[in-house]
């Protein structure tokens, strides 16, 4: 029996979530949980943005004119206007990707109190923890409020170029459920 992970949205202030995909792989799995938050995001009525890296590809930050770059303005602004943001990104060298550090790196402070989910796309179970730094990184550099729980899928959760575990369907489910109740008491709060 599939689970359904209910959520509230009836009277609750609107929501705007951002969806950051940061393979730049054009086969890329965590691109597909991406995707899947998104579609979830969706079907509950809720306004999403996706913002891929792979097709708006930022400069390396050079702590100078870097930062000047139209797509890093761009999703600057994304940023700063989500409730929350929903970032997907492959698992490299027991961390996520060089990509999504460095598109931090060039939004910085947009990042500031923001709601933070993680969707990790892994070749094994090995690297289960390797969500951690990047966490780390944004609570203690901009006091970002990370979602408790994220998405880890392997290659045995996909077929093809769609999510085919209902496993981890459940999660993206449940981490959007968990990623909008935060976002909104947050809101409500500061309203």
């Amino acid at each position: 029996m599939k689970k359904v992970f209910p959520v509230a949205m009836h009277g609750w202030l609107s929501l705007m979530i951002l969806v950051i995909s940061s393979s730049l792989h054009p086969d890329s799995r965590s691109r597909i949980l991406a995707q899947a938050c998104k579609e979830r995001l969706s079907t509950i009525g809720e306004t999403a943005e996706v913002f891929d890296l792979a097709e708006k590809p930022l400069p390396l930050c050079d702590g100078s004119t870097a930062y000047g770059d139209p797509f890093v303005q761009e999703l600057t602004a994304l940023i700063q206007q989500a409730d929350a943001v929903l970032l997907a990104s492959p698992v490299y060298n027991y961390d996520v990707n060089a990509v999504a550090k460095n598109a931090i790196e060039l939004t910085g402070r947009a990042w500031t109190g923001k709601v933070v989910g993680i969707m990790l796309a892994a070749g094994g179970q090995g690297s289960y923890m390797s969500g951690m730094g990047v966490a780390n990184s944004l609570m203690l550099d901009f006091r970002c409020i990370i979602v408790p729980r994220f998405i880890y899928a392997t290659g045995e959760s996909f077929e093809g170029s769609r999510l085919a575990d209902e496993n981890i369907q459940q999660r993206v489910e449940q981490l959007v459920a968990d990623t909008l109740r935060i976002a909104q008491a947050l809101k409500e709060s500061s309203a």
